[in-house]
């Protein structure tokens, strides 16, 4: 019998005018203990609605329309409030996307595993702090006594999932569900933290519900895929057989817009010939964080954190160089000081042979304009109280001096280099989607008409079909404008289908720099081929290569081959 049984769920969610529209339309499937579901499709699929009814729940406004769903023998939405408490938890647990949001920040992260099992198991108080313990040190937290006693925003992303990990798996529950849990790490943390999951599925025996719009990770991670599209289920199937031989046309959209880090690029660079003059140069840039102030240095001298080591690299006109590594190697960092947000304690960076100023402030008007950053967030950094039109021809009047109408006559040829329609110029950033939101941080960058913009890892949080239209649309505005880019990510795929040469960072130094097809073909560094064989994401692969997955630290112990 399934520890799981969906039967043609329909979820509707009304909207202002009081009309009804199916998020979940007639979705059904069943999971068999210790087996693992995956559930894939764009964003608004319908797939993060699935996850909360499983746990019966649903955001203002949502209503079940029809169907059931029968979890360990009992109908969830049959049950009392208070059943349904202790539904949660102990038979079914999530892992939620963005474990820092889901954690509470007033709390250290010993007392969020402490209330769980103090409430669902009833442990004491000292019980449940070696119950804590031992399932921080089960998920692979480097000194537990340490990450007890922190808070959330103490600890790094990858070390935040573990946690959430933990929390779920504190009461062993029947079935777990990992909504998107990866999407904002690191490939190398992405394969720790999912070999950890799977680890942990073969000695509790739980079955899980895997939710995500990456097929790769399917493949890798479940027995069986569901695709969704438009709250309705496409297609159905073991996971090898829909990743490699897919029967339903969208499906093998899915597939095809996967940028693969083991085969040639789809998308047509500017050609080699074409690249212009040396454009940026940074020489032996380095950074470090000041130590927060504490009584400990008026007794000993702390010193400061060195993030970047004397970074050098060089951008001609036209041209992309990727820039990749795990988190906290250093990227963003070195795009901060290039954009002028940081000031580097030493080295230097040439813009057209010229010498910038450390500090943005004090860069001239024209630098500022010719030099653009696109960050990774676009709902958090694009003004909130502004409407599309606002944001793009205030940075054309500002850098440019022209009317309002000629500005708004630009902004218009912008949305439609980047395929929105016109109309977007009234509408505030939270009424678009997060592909949309991207576009118009994207046009914004490019309304300054700059040399070069900087890229901080601008797809991360988008499903790969939107994923492939964003990447499209910014290669043909590069070859329209002739500009460069500076391109950051931890997506070796995205890596290998934008750029002309790929630089990889560690611990704040570039180990290697190389031809992006060479380096990936031909790379004779161990941390290079670490990287590439985490983002392959294939059982056989991970598991028999000599891949480095430490549990822990996301910082690795210091290998041979750094400096």
């Amino acid at each position: 019998m399934p520890i799981l049984e969906v039967k043609d769920l329909k979820v509707g969610y009304v909207d202002v005018q009081r009309q009804t529209n199916l998020a979940v339309d007639g979705v059904g499937f069943t999971l068999e203990k210790g087996e693992t579901l995956g559930i894939v499709g764009e964003s608004g699929c319908g797939k993060s609605t699935i996850a909360r009814a499983l746990m019966g729940y649903l955001r203002p406004g949502g209503e079940v329309l029809g169907g059931s769903i029968e979890l360990a023998g009992k109908f969830v939405f049959d049950l009392s409030p208070s059943a349904l408490q202790k539904l949660r938890g102990e038979i079914v647990a999530i892992v939620p996307q963005n474990p820092l949001s889901s954690l509470t920040y007033h709390l250290t992260v010993g007392a969020h595993l402490r209330e769980i099992l103090q409430f669902h198991r009833g442990l004491s108080a000292a019980h449940a702090k070696t119950e804590t313990l031992s399932l921080f040190e089960e998920t692979g937290l480097p000194e537990p006594e340490t990450i007890y006693k922190r808070y959330p925003h103490q600890i790094s992303g990858g070390q935040r999932q573990r946690v959430v990990i933990a929390a779920a798996l504190a009461c062993q529950p029947a079935v777990m569900i990992l909504d998107e849990p990866t999407t904002a790490l690191d490939t190398t943390t992405e394969m720790q933290v999912l070999k950890l999951v799977k680890d942990l599925r073969k000695k509790i025996d739980t079955a899980i519900v895997y939710i995500t719009h990456d097929l790769t990770l399917t493949n890798y991670m479940c027995d069986r895929v569901l695709v969704m599209h438009d709250g309705k289920t496409i297609e159905q199937g073991y996971a090898d057989k829909i990743f490699e031989q897919p029967k339903e046309k969208y499906t093998r959209q899915l597939v095809a817009a996967i940028p693969r880090v083991d085969e040639p690029p789809q998308r047509e660079k500017i050609a080699e010939e074409q690249l212009g003059f040396k454009l940026l140069e940074v020489k032996d840039l380095s950074f470090a964080y000041k130590p927060q102030w504490s009584i400990r240095q008026m007794f000993r001298k702390i010193a400061p954190k060195i993030v970047v080591k004397n970074v050098s690299f060089n951008i001609r006109k036209s041209e992309t160089l990727g820039l990749v590594g795990e988190s906290g190697s250093g990227k963003s960092t070195v795009a901060n000081i290039i954009s002028g947000l940081q000031s580097p304690i030493s080295g230097e960076i040439y813009f057209t042979n010229d010498l910038l100023h450390p500090k943005g402030e004090n860069r001239p008007p024209e630098v500022l304009r010719r030099i653009q950053l696109i960050f990774q967030d676009p709902l958090s950094s694009l003004n909130p109280r502004h409407r599309v039109g606002t944001i793009l021809t205030g940075a054309i009047m500002g850098f440019f001096g022209v009317s309002r109408r000629e500005a708004t006559d630009r902004a218009v040829v912008l949305l439609e280099d980047l395929e929105l329609p016109i109309d977007f110029l009234k509408r505030y950033p939270r009424q678009l989607s997060g592909g949309q939101q991207q576009r118009v941080a994207i046009a914004r960058a490019f309304a300054a008409n700059p040399d070069l913009i900087i890229c901080d890892e601008i797809t991360s949080a988008l499903d790969v079909s939107v994923q492939a239209q964003v990447l499209d649309l910014l290669m043909a505005m590069q070859r329209k404008n002739q500009t460069a880019c500076l391109f950051i990510s931890h997506d070796l795929g995205v890596i290998r289908e934008v750029s002309h040469r790929t630089a990889v960072m560690r611990q704040g130094l570039i180990l290697e720099t190389g031809e992006t097809e060479a380096l990936f073909e031909y790379t004779k560094n161990n941390y290079t081929k670490q990287l590439l064989t985490a983002a392959q994401r294939r059982d056989y692969i991970i598991e028999h290569h000599e891949l480095i997955l430490k549990t822990g630290s996301n910082s690795p112990r210091k290998m041979p081959f750094q400096s």
